[in-house]
């Protein structure tokens, strides 16, 4: 590709899909490591029907292909595991259809869940790469608190264990305690 491998083209869409601004150079202002590590991060699915989260990441690549009519893709690389930065991002639409906000929003909402949002790539260093593969260990493994505190829908109410539960009905159940992109966890 001219302006690089299919990958750098594709990190570049997904994160005018969700991130930002391809042009903001600040540092201060960009998230360019955090994009490229979830990326590179694979998502992993534990619980029955998480693989439909998986799916919907991966559906992705196919709008990128037909947007930017992209021909001749190798097949292995549409095969390829999700990555965490996908799952997110296609996640982050789903919620955006189930509720209000936008796509956007949700997006940041799950790096604030996270505890990530914070670190642009004027703060990024190796302790938070570090702490950022942690806290994707935390989500994938399901090592967050019985109310999904740690995870990407943490609860005030919860009537079941998080960790057992897919993320489709995590999100249900947190949708359903109120609207977070408005009033914030």
């Amino acid at each position: 590709m001219e302006n690089g491998t299919l990958d750098d083209v594709y990190l570049e869409w997904l994160y005018k899909e969700a991130v930002g601004s391809t042009r903001d150079a600040n540092p201060a202002r960009s998230f360019w490591q955090i994009a490229k590590q979830l990326y590179s991060t694979r998502f992993e699915w534990l619980v029955n029907n998480d693989d439909n989260r998986a799916e919907d990441g991966k559906c992705l690549r196919d709008e990128f292909i037909v947007e930017n009519d992209i021909q001749d893709i190798d097949p292995d690389w549409l095969d390829l595991d999700c990555s965490m930065l996908e799952m997110l991002i296609a996640l982050s639409r789903r919620a955006s259809f189930e509720s209000s906000g936008e796509p956007g929003d949700w997006f940041w909402h799950f790096l604030r869940t996270m505890g990530v949002d914070h670190y642009s790539d004027l703060r990024y260093n190796t302790q938070v790469k570090a702490e950022i593969a942690d806290t994707v260990e935390r989500i994938i493994y399901r090592k967050y608190g019985r109310n999904g505190d740690g995870g990407l829908f943490p609860l005030r109410n919860a009537t079941k264990d998080q960790r057992k539960a897919e993320l489709w009905e995590q999100m249900a159940f947190y949708l359903r305690e109120g609207n977070y992109i408005e009033h914030g966890p």
